[in-house]
Parts: C-alpha cells; structure tokens; sequence
C-alpha cells in the first residue's frame, strides 16, 4: 500500500506542475497576442507548447486518479475499507480533486480557444486563475494531514 500511496503522490506532483504552468502559458500567450510583432509562426508555437504541456498533464491526472483509487482499494480488510469511506476528511478531498479534474477540462478547452484564435480573455484573467491549483493543493494537503473530520 505505501508503493501505491508513493506512486499516486509521484502523479500528483506532475499533474500540478502543469496545472501550475498551464495558465502561465495562457499570460504570455496573451501577452504575445497583444504586440503588434505577433507571427503566425510563433502563435503556432505557443499551441505546440500548450498542448503538449496538456497531453502531460493528463497522464499526470489518469495517474493520480488510477493510484489514488488503487490505494483505495488496497486497503487489507472490509474494516479498513469502511473506515476510509467513513471519513468525512475523504469525501470533501475527492470532491477537490473532481473540481481540480474539471478545472484540467476547462485548460484543454482554453488552450482549442487559443488555438482558434478565439481567446477573449486578459492576461490578467489568467493570472487569477492561475491561483485556482494552489488554493485546491494547499486544501487538500490539509485535510490528508491534519484529517479534521
């Protein structure tokens, strides 16, 4: 079970790392937007850069929901199992982490917008943004430590 636990934390990792970076690219795309200087070569570089940096950052994703579900289940009898289920620190971490994986959603659906050039939003918009993981990852880390509830 701690393989597992050490896995699903190793996924984690790499999914914030794009969570974090992905509305980065989305400020310096903007701010690309806006110079009159923009090319075409290098908005095309900035889609490259984000949908790779998205196809990453989902496999970040699968492998955090895979192993933290495979943690789930491993545990060694029916009582331990009721236990996790039981606790209310859980089920309020797992509705983060379904609003972290629809916040990932709406990323891949920015990055389409970009990519049409249809983005109608500032940079500023996107700084703002940017702090949404944060707060979810300072949340979660509390509540799987500390287990208020």
């Amino acid at each position: 079970m701690l393989w597992l636990k050490a896995v699903h934390i190793i996924f984690v990792v790499a999914w914030f790392a794009g969570l974090f970076y992905m509305p980065r690219l989305f400020v310096y795309h903007t701010q690309a937007l806006a110079s009159p200087s923009m090319t075409d070569a290098e908005h095309a570089r900035f889609c490259v850069m984000e949908r790779k940096l998205y196809g990453i950052t989902t496999i970040g994703m699968i492998g955090t929901w895979a192993f933290g579900i495979a943690t789930l289940l491993s545990a060694d009898t029916n009582y331990a199992k009721a236990l996790y289920w039981g606790m209310g620190w859980l089920h309020v971490k797992i509705a983060l982490v379904l609003a972290l994986s629809g916040y990932h959603g709406w990323l891949k659906v920015t990055a389409r917008r970009f990519a049409a050039h249809a983005n109608t939003r500032s940079e500023r918009y996107y700084r703002i943004v940017n702090e949404v993981p944060a707060l979810i990852l300072i949340a979660v880390v509390l509540l799987v430590v500390t287990k208020p509830f």
